[in-house]
């Protein structure tokens, strides 16, 4: 079921008649999703009845606040890509000579290559889940780069808390699944490779993310390893992507992340760019008054107009 947020409460999406629904009662998207099949069974009800009460789905806005935003790291092709462009772009001169005459050789640079852990274990950080756009808001330019950045990533919101869980226990807690844009500071993210402690998801990634409207639950997304998409900038396609053959399943990253420590209903989990959707692989940088739409397929899209004018904030929920 696709689900969106308004002022006036949860709304639903009838495939059928191609309309949207209002659920009465239902104003709180965590916790429709966290009340399982009943919930579920009410808005089928909802759906299906006789004079149901249509809604407009562009009242709609961010479909929750998030409690936490982990951000993981999956494809193999997405590291190596983006590592050999920051040192192209933003490295010294002399550490571009030495990779691209290596490469020459028909060879990726070793040093590219993601390392054992990578394989071992789900990667991943902590972002900053208080700086979230909604849909159609406007993007500022931050003041500390030049070299502004989207990713197209496909990410779940838990409906329910994990402690040390399995795997097919993380797996029951998602809840349904939406698009994420990881707005980078590419620049910043070569200096902070270089020379931070904390490495290079430092000021280069807490700055702001966005969220689509759109919320599939997870009963009718299936299989998030299917997932295709693609990013338009200015209505002209520059990239397309899908998830396939990730080096983690969703399962064993939820796993991971919470052993010590609990996870809770409203906690984000993105999955990570979707390889070669990332203005870094594709040495094509967006700019102040352009328009970057994300789009994942049996979801929706997810519009934010970059603006230099636009100032630092947060979406107000619906």
């Amino acid at each position: 079921m696709k689900l969106r947020n308004t002022p006036d409460g949860l709304i639903a999406h009838d495939p059928e008649r191609d309309r949207w629904v209002r659920l009465p009662g239902e104003h709180d998207l965590i916790g429709f999703l966290g009340a399982g099949q009943p919930a579920l069974d009410r808005a089928l009800a909802a759906l299906a009845a006789e004079d149901p009460a249509v809604a407009d789905p562009a009242t709609a806005g961010l479909p929750f606040v998030p409690r936490s935003m982990r951000a993981f790291m999956l494809w193999e092709s997405h590291v190596v890509q983006s590592s050999r462009m920051l040192v192209k772009h933003f490295f010294p001169a002399p550490a571009w000579r030495i990779v691209s005459a290596f490469e020459k050789t028909g060879r990726t640079f070793p040093k590219l290559k993601p390392n054992k852990r990578f394989w071992d274990a789900p990667t991943f950080y902590v972002a900053n889940h208080t700086m979230v756009l909604a849909d159609h808001d406007q993007m500022w330019w931050p003041s500390h780069t030049r070299f502004l950045d989207f990713e197209l990533e496909l990410a779940c919101v838990l409906r329910r808390p994990l402690v040390d869980a399995s795997p097919e226990e993380a797996l029951a807690a998602v809840g349904g699944w939406f698009v994420l844009n990881d707005w980078s500071a590419r620049d910043v993210q070569a200096d902070d490779a270089r020379h931070n402690i904390f490495g290079p998801v430092i000021k280069s990634k807490t700055f702001a993310n966005s969220i689509g409207c759109d919320v599939v639950t997870a009963d009718e997304f299936g299989d998030w390893k299917q997932a295709t998409g693609r990013v338009r900038v200015d209505g002209e396609v520059w990239c397309e992507g899908a998830t396939v053959s990730p080096a983690h399943d969703i399962g064993e990253m939820l796993a991971y992340a919470s052993k010590g420590e609990r996870l809770d209903a409203g906690d984000v989990i993105s999955t990570g760019t979707m390889p070669g959707c990332c203005g870094l692989e594709l040495e094509r940088w967006i700019k102040p008054g352009q328009t970057v739409e994300l789009e994942i397929d049996r979801i929706g899209t997810l519009t934010n107009r970059v603006s230099a004018d636009a100032v630092p904030h947060t979406a107000v929920p619906a």
